[in-house]
């Protein structure tokens, strides 16, 4: 369940009927009028909307090592897809947090929501997460192993180019420190 839209999203039409559900991706198509009058079919793809976190505790920022079955080894933000029915997602960026780290964090703020692609009803959520709590147990998936590291942002950010890390890029090529980064504003409260 959405509650931020960001600007210019290209969502699915009302009429869209969906003609494919698949595991994560599903096919939605629709009559389209054209300029001269006339009807085509056109299509769109919807997936659930993913969530991506940075965590800061104290002054490190939490990076995944991981290594899953498609993808094999990479690194990454703690992060996941928001596919509970009902599920906002900030209530999912604390969820997928808590699932590969099993750390709670106190503060929480949205740096970015972005549609990757035009023809996909989808949005990536970043959030900031600060104020640690705590930290318990990991409860991965089935197809994941991760090992939690900590890094500090100049480690970030000399890695942010490294296409085995999964990191939105625009943000630490945008804050020049971690000060910076925290200093973001928060999409949620503008």
């Amino acid at each position: 369940m959405r509650t931020f839209i960001p600007k210019n999203m290209r969502l699915l039409p009302p009429e869209a009927k969906r003609v494919f559900a698949g595991v994560i991706f599903d096919t939605y198509q629709w009559q389209q009028k054209m300029f001269d009058g006339s009807f085509s079919t056109f299509e769109m793809l919807k997936r659930p909307d993913t969530v991506e976190v940075i965590a800061l505790k104290g002054e490190r920022i939490i990076v995944l090592e991981q290594e899953q079955p498609t993808l094999g080894s990479f690194r990454s933000l703690p992060g996941g897809r928001s596919d509970i029915e009902g599920e906002d997602e900030l209530q999912a960026a604390k969820r997928e947090m808590l699932e590969e780290t099993g750390m709670r964090f106190e503060r929480w703020k949205l740096l970015r929501a972005v549609q990757p692609h035009s023809k996909i009803d989808w949005v990536v959520y970043t959030f900031c997460a600060d104020g640690f709590l705590g930290q318990d147990a990991q409860a991965l998936d089935a197809g994941e192993k991760i090992t939690i590291t900590e890094w500090t942002f100049e480690e970030v950010k000399h890695n942010v180019e490294d296409p085995k890390f999964y990191i939105p890029r625009d943000i630490f090529r945008k804050a020049r420190s971690l000060e910076e980064l925290k200093a973001l504003p928060d999409l949620l409260s503008t």
